[in-house]
C-alpha cells in the first residue's frame, strides 16, 4: 500500500493524531492514553510513523512502538528482554531474546506509574547505548 499523497504532507504526529480519531472507539482512547504517558515520561520524545501505520516512539533509538488490532493495542519494546519490569507488565512476546511487549484489551486499567517508569528504563537503556 502506497502512502497517499495527504499522508506523506503530513507529519508523524499528525499521524498519529488521525489514527487515534479513526478508529474512533477504546483502542484509540487507549493509544492516545499511552501516548500521552510517553510524552509524559520523556517530553523530548520524537514520534515516527513507520510499517505502513505504526506509531513509533524514538529517545536516542527505538523506546517502542503502538500497534493497534481488533482485540488489543500492543505496545511493544524494541530492548524489552533487558528492561526490568517490577510490576510485570510485560505480558506478549515474551519468548524472543531482544522485545517485549505489552498488550492492552478493553477495559483494563492502565498501571501508569508502572508503565511510566518503564518507558524511564527503555530511555536510560537507549543513552547507555548511544553513550558507548
Amino acid at each position: 500500500m502506497a502512502k497517499s499523497a495527504a499522508q506523506s504532507s503530513k507529519s508523524p504526529s499528525q499521524l498519529i493524531d488521525a489514527r487515534i480519531e479513526e478508529l474512533g472507539d477504546w483502542r484509540g482512547q487507549t493509544l492516545g492514553r499511552l501516548r500521552a504517558l510517553i510524552k509524559q515520561a520523556e517530553p523530548k520524545v520524537v514520534e515516527e510513523w513507520k510499517w505502513r501505520g505504526v506509531p513509533v516512539w524514538y529517545h536516542e533509538g527505538m523506546i517502542c512502538t503502538g500497534e493497534t488490532y481488533k482485540n488489543a493495542v500492543k505496545m511493544t519494546f524494541a530492548k524489552g528482554a533487558a528492561l526490568p519490569d517490577p510490576a510485570k507488565l510485560f505480558n506478549a512476546s515474551l519468548e524472543g531474546n531482544t522485545r517485549r511487549a505489552i498488550d492492552f484489551h478493553e477495559g483494563e486499567k492502565i498501571n501508569e506509574k508502572a508503565l511510566k517508569a518503564l518507558i524511564r528504563a527503555a530511555m536510560v537503556l537507549n543513552e547507555s547505548k548511544a553513550k558507548k
